[in-house]
């Protein structure tokens, strides 16, 4: 499937050292896709009756959110490429979605944006983890 990010990646002019392009353009895509998921649902949170129980899951929103879109950033920046650097950014985003994703399925019987919010929060992790694991 074409999407923005492989096409982007199609037109860097110098090798990825080596990063399988697949498993970077799937990561890159789960962080967007997961930071607004989690916006959405910290903004949905915030209209609920309940409002008050749903503070950490808000937190943990914002939280994954902002370091999803930080990851995004960082992964498709390529000159001057530091793989340190990389997996430590990789490493907090799994982390943020772990944490994001246990979170919202507390609430996911009683709220649907958290059950979407936590799948989100899942696939994203995954796509870290599998992306680490390629780095080598």
């Amino acid at each position: 499937m074409t999407t923005a990010v492989n096409d982007m990646l199609d037109t860097y002019p110098a090798d990825l050292g080596g990063v399988d392009r697949e498993k970077l353009a799937r990561c890159i895509e789960e962080c967007i896709a997961c930071a607004q998921a989690c916006t959405a649902c910290a903004d949905a949170c915030m209209s609920e009756e309940m409002v008050a129980e749903l503070t950490k899951c808000m937190r943990t929103n914002a939280d994954c959110a902002d370091i999803c879109t930080a990851t995004a950033a960082v992964l498709s920046r390529h000159t001057g490429y530091d793989a340190n650097i990389t997996r430590a950014i990789l490493t907090a985003c799994a982390t943020a979605c772990k944490a994001c994703g246990d979170e919202c399925r507390r609430h996911a019987d009683m709220h649907e944006h958290c059950r979407v919010c936590a799948e989100a929060c899942r696939r994203c992790e995954q796509a870290c983890n599998d992306l680490i694991a390629s780095l080598g």
